[in-house]
């Protein structure tokens, strides 16, 4: 049976949200794509446009100042509903899209040419467009250019995915991670919401790898790293740090709720059917809460309390849950 489509888009706005690329900076890689495509095609709008859940965003432009646009007024919204480009030669004889409201007001669409953004695990995350404000036709040999233009795009989210993340676990890297702690501290700063942590590390996980081998060990990594993905909301940043050391930001998340959070995921972590040798290993890990502080400028602090508040759940026994002193 089909997946639901709710939860098609569901994943779908995860997986672009995995890319973490969403209101970044212009970067000249991409810039570099949509000068190409407009070179190819000759419209004076080029777009890569990326479908959130209620927005398009676009990473780079050529002939269109608005950084981003509604969902329910964009041409791409349709095009990521079908795995080839999509076609407007000319929008006022369009049985669909005549009434569109990019075509009836602002900006008066009439050509639309769009290849969805296609990732490695088959969701369209948004499109490489070409928009006209007169009828024109498109030669099979420039949408063919579209296409090879929207595949190096969807390779450069790729690149810039495996750049930050952990090649074992997928997780974020510790550099990465600080990149994103800054980022979501200064977000709490200026709008006022809480923003909390979570450190934890896995106990004895040395006696894992001296016993079953360091290939059992890095399974061990990736279960725990699957749990995060499981666990953990779509706005919720995770890190490996380091050998067994994780940790997670938790945006819009006071101190009860992170704490809960952080039981959630040692009690998941403690009841995995993990298996080697034959034998049933159970894995435990011991994790630590902070909140940042109104006066705290970065991220900083209140993950050294959390460190400090899993060392000491390890001290106390293991396998257990400390809020910051």
């Amino acid at each position: 049976m089909p997946p639901d489509s709710t939860d098609r888009e569901t994943a779908r706005v995860d997986a672009l949200h995995r890319y973490d690329i969403l209101d970044s900076p212009p970067e000249e890689s991409f810039d570099r794509i949509v000068r190409l495509a407009q070179i190819a095609v000759g419209t004076p709008t080029v777009l890569i446009s990326l479908v959130d859940r209620d927005r398009q965003w676009f990473k780079s432009r050529i002939g269109l100042d608005a950084e981003e646009g509604p969902r329910s007024t964009s041409f791409c919204t349709h095009a990521i509903d079908q795995d080839v480009p999509l076609i407007v030669e000319n929008a006022l004889e369009d049985s669909f899209f005549r009434s569109h409201p990019a075509v009836t007001g602002e900006p008066f669409v009439r050509f639309y040419a769009g290849v969805p953004l296609r990732t490695p695990d088959g969701y369209n995350v948004g499109t490489l467009c070409a928009v006209d404000y007169a009828p024109r036709t498109i030669a099979p040999l420039h949408i063919a250019v579209l296409q090879d233009l929207a595949r190096l795009v969807v390779d450069e989210l790729e690149l810039r995915r495996l750049a930050t993340t952990d090649s074992l676990t997928g997780l974020l890297t510790r550099r990465a991670f600080a990149v994103e702690a800054t980022r979501e501290a200064e977000r709490a700063r200026r709008t006022g919401r809480p923003l909390s942590c979570i450190a934890f590390d896995i106990d004895h996980f040395k006696s894992i790898n001296d016993r079953y081998g360091h290939a059992a060990g890095d399974r061990v990594l990736q279960s725990v790293s699957d749990l995060c993905r499981r666990n953990l909301r779509a706005i919720d940043v995770a890190g490996r740090l380091g050998g067994e050391e994780f940790a997670a930001l938790l945006p819009e998340s006071g101190s009860d709720a992170a704490f809960d959070v952080a039981e959630r995921l040692r009690a998941a972590l403690a009841a995995l059917p993990l298996q080697e040798s034959g034998e049933t290993v159970t894995v435990t890990a011991s994790f630590g809460v902070a909140t940042l502080r109104p006066d705290e400028t970065s991220v900083e602090a209140a993950l050294n309390r959390a460190d400090a508040a899993a060392y000491r759940a390890k001290r106390s026994g293991r396998n257990r849950v400390e809020r910051e002193d």
